[in-house]
């Protein structure tokens, strides 16, 4: 486990100097200020090889957290294979302590439980793994692919946040799908294998359905109960009074 100095920063200054920037500026300016201390994080969903590409470009050896919950598409991690394997990355994968077969035996099939069941699922095998990554890794920044357009609450986030102990970076926050289709074009990168099965945001396999013509682009996610895994929640009552306070 690394220990690094996590660097104090005024968050609107920060924002404000960002405001409009090039998300390859973003970047270098992450890379600049974190150091060794900043990583990406992936889930290889439909538009992954976006982020995985940009990053990769400037910082070619950050560490790509990859957080496997048991449950993903055969095809998602044939198209993680495909990506490491192309972009060479530096791949580090984290999954929950207890296996996908214990926890069924536990606590039932958790997705099938409602909200409240998701939520605990979601805790259990994606957000636990997680934090562990961020300690373990010694991560003091992380960069995130999230785009305001895909839910309410991204669309409230500034391109420097803090979660916890951590600043989370986005990038391509103010990028719309159409920015996102044209970046893949043009370096002719792949989408997951599910999108031309009409999959939009790809997830596990028994929370996880293709959208409808008119639906939003995360419609297909979680059973219609909630639109984020929790990855990119507040961690904290403190963080989301602090979020809420500020106006985001």
């Amino acid at each position: 486990m690394t220990t690094l100095q996590v660097p104090s920063l005024d968050l609107d200054a920060v924002n404000a100097q960002l405001d409009g920037a090039e998300a390859t500026d973003v970047i270098r300016w992450a890379h600049e200020t974190f150091g060794d201390g900043l990583a990406l994080t992936s889930s290889f969903g439909a538009q992954a090889a976006l982020m995985l590409h940009l990053v990769t470009r400037i910082v070619p050896d950050l560490p790509v957290i990859f957080v496997d919950t048991g449950y993903l598409f055969s095809e998602t991690y044939q198209f993680a294979e495909q990506l490491q394997q192309r972009l060479n990355l530096n791949l580090k994968v984290y999954q929950a302590e207890m296996s996908p077969a214990r926890m069924e035996a536990t606590h039932g099939r958790l997705w099938e439980q409602g909200l409240e069941g998701l939520n605990r699922y979601d805790q259990i095998r994606k957000v636990e793994p997680m934090q562990r990554a961020l300690r373990e890794l010694g991560v003091t920044a992380w960069l995130a692919g999230v785009r305001g357009q895909q839910t309410e609450h991204r669309a409230s986030l500034r391109t420097v946040e803090k979660s916890g102990d951590v600043y989370k970076i986005h990038p391509i926050l103010r990028w719309s799908r159409e920015d996102v289709e044209g970046y893949l074009a043009a370096h002719n990168l792949p989408h997951h294998p599910l999108v031309a099965k009409g999959y939009q945001s790809i997830g596990d396999m028994h929370s996880t359905r293709p959208v409808d013509a008119g639906e939003d682009e995360r419609a297909g996610r979680f059973r219609g109960l909630k639109t984020e895994c929790g990855l990119h929640l507040p961690q904290t009552v403190e963080e989301a009074q602090s979020r809420d306070g500020s106006g985001l």
